[in-house]
């Protein structure tokens, strides 16, 4: 966790390594999980210096668990396929749909 993080936010933290280790989980894999996801939430909330536009645009990381639950995940979403194509300078990328970005990129 970042210097000065507010106290609930590492309370989430712990909250959510220790869920995350009694899946099975090893410990760096937890931590990594938990950090990954208060820092998502913090820039959500404003809490951050800087932050990413999928951080702020994309789906909480809370209600995205949520609707994955029990499913398996549903893997990245058009927008950060869509990114990550952008990045690479993938030609025709925005005539593409989701499977086929996922087949440009090497998914």
């Amino acid at each position: 966790m970042p210097a000065g993080s507010s106290p609930k936010r590492e309370r989430q933290y712990e909250h959510i390594k220790d869920s995350v280790k009694e899946r099975g989980a090893s410990d760096k894999r937890a931590e990594e999980i938990a950090a990954r996801t208060v820092n998502k939430e913090r820039a959500r909330a404003g809490e951050s210096k800087t932050a990413s536009r999928s951080s702020t645009h994309d789906i909480s990381a809370s209600r995205r668990g949520g609707l994955r639950s029990h499913r398996g995940s549903g893997g990245p979403t058009y927008e950060q396929l869509y990114n990550q194509a952008r990045q690479r300078n993938v030609k025709g990328r925005s005539g593409m749909n989701k499977e086929q970005l996922k087949e440009a990129l090497g998914a």
